[in-house]
């Protein structure tokens, strides 16, 4: 491979003739060969971002020269557009302040203005003026937790959301069989079912969005360790300006800094909003999985789309995928909460020392989980047909039923003829008929599915 000889405060060292990129950069390359998992997209856009804005507020702030501060504009643009991203190579498992992959930007800006507009932006001086990785990387976590958040998460959540009223709506009126344990409980509708899951993730929709704005105090302008030195004092101010005219949205300078460098508990609290997400969507997943089981031998209310075959030696096996797909997702996210919480108690003084990895997972898991909750209305609640004659037989012979009697025959009565009708395959209504002295039209009236799930005294 062709090389470059790039340098830095240590020395000397060689760089693939291609790169873009200089040598700090190369030397994380050769320091972390872990995992060969590169920070996530949209953290490299939002590194792009913040370039960008703080360009912008020291050309304002007259601190550069105005054509070199348009020179970095235009190719930390192009960052934030998401070119360049193959030049954004280094290892999640880094130097804890992630000051390699803000280095890896200013070295690849640098890089460019140079090649491409002729100039020369120095990589710290220029670049990096009025900013530390302190500051810098802590504000692209919460900058970009913010944008997935609104623009990515919260319309993916709306979409499941309104998959799900529209079908709750379409079956308002079909009554099914009610499970507790698992077991035959009282009747109500899907419609009612389906309500449970919108308003589970109503819930949790607004926890996020609560989350969401705690993220959007910044510690832009703390530069090494809060103190904000060689930071002009209205660096901070200039760069929400330039921040909130490019995303549309309302960030502010925070203000302690040393609570916000130090510390990520904002975005531990969001990462546990995402597990929050998680318990919902398994739990719709699981139910699906339990409504669709069968077709013979298990619950069979529902048919899930058929998407795929299910088995490598059993034909015609069709087997529940995208529930499956969307519970080992669900698991996951569950799992790298724990992960965060972990890496968020991990402020020692002045900084937190595992920026990467929190970052790297929330913004992972918000990606998995918009992605998933688009899957999950589109391939399983849009596309499910119920099995109606299944639904009416299962739930004709109901023993639990006689629990609408109670106030007209007493438990014990209820209970015997609960075990009767269970044990000897028959409906309610038929053995209620024989032990007690309710009227045929009054039992149908009573034991009424639809009229049952409208709850009440009896």
């Amino acid at each position: 491979m062709k090389v470059r000889i790039e340098k830095d405060s240590m020395g000397i060292i060689e760089v693939p003739l291609l790169a873009k990129w200089g040598a700090q950069t190369q030397r994380a390359l050769l320091n972390f060969p872990i995992s060969g998992w590169p920070m996530p997209e949209v953290f490299i856009r939002v590194l792009g971002l913040i370039k960008y804005c703080a360009a912008q507020a020291n050309k304002d702030l007259e601190l550069i020269d105005s054509s070199i501060a348009d020179a970095i504009l235009i190719i930390s643009k192009e960052i934030y557009k998401g070119f360049h991203f193959n030049e954004f190579p280094i290892d999640v498992f880094q130097t804890g302040s992630a000051t390699s992959s803000n280095m890896n930007a200013n070295e690849v800006i640098s890089h460019l203005v140079k090649e491409r507009l002729n100039l020369t932006a120095h990589p710290n001086d220029h670049v990096n003026m009025s900013q530390s990785s302190n500051d810098t990387i802590p504000a692209v976590i919460a900058i970009a937790t913010v944008l997935d958040g609104v623009k990515t998460l919260l319309p993916a959540l709306d979409h499941l959301q309104k998959a799900i009223d529209r079908r709750a709506d379409e079956l308002k009126k079909v009554t099914k069989t009610g499970r507790t344990h698992l077991m035959d409980a009282l009747p109500l509708t899907f419609g009612q079912e389906l309500s449970g899951w919108s308003a589970q993730l109503g819930t949790v929709k607004h926890a996020i969005q609560n989350a969401i704005e705690l993220c959007k105090d910044l510690p832009i302008g703390g530069t090494a360790i809060g103190t904000g030195l060689n930071a002009h004092p209205s660096f901070a101010e200039h760069f929400i300006e330039c921040l909130n005219a490019e995303t549309n949205l309302t960030f502010k300078k925070g203000e302690n800094f040393f609570e916000l460098m130090s510390a990520q508990d904002r975005i531990v609290s969001f990462s546990g909003q995402l597990k929050m997400l998680a318990c919902c969507l398994m739990k719709i997943a699981n139910d699906l999985r339990w409504m669709n089981s069968g077709p013979l031998a298990g619950f069979s209310e529902i048919a899930l789309p058929s998407l795929q075959p299910g088995s490598s030696i059993m034909p015609g096996k069709v087997n529940p995928v995208i529930p499956e797909s969307c519970a080992m997702v669900c698991a996951h996210v569950i799992g790298s909460d724990l992960t965060v919480t972990m890496a968020g108690q991990s402020g020692n003084f002045q900084l937190n020392v595992m920026l990467p990895l929190i970052a790297y997972h929330v913004l992972e898991n918000m990606r998995l989980l918009s992605n998933t909750c688009i899957n999950l209305a589109d391939k399983a609640i849009d596309g499910f047909v119920v099995h109606y004659e299944q639904v009416e037989a299962a739930f004709a012979k109901n023993p639990i039923l006689v629990t609408a009697l109670n106030r007209k025959i007493g438990y014990e009565l209820g209970a015997v003829i609960a075990k009767e009708a269970l044990e000897q395959e028959r409906s309610v209504l038929d053995v209620a008929l024989e032990k007690t002295a309710l009227t045929k039209e009054e039992l149908i009236e009573i034991l009424d599915p639809y009229h049952l799930t409208k709850g009440g005294l009896n």
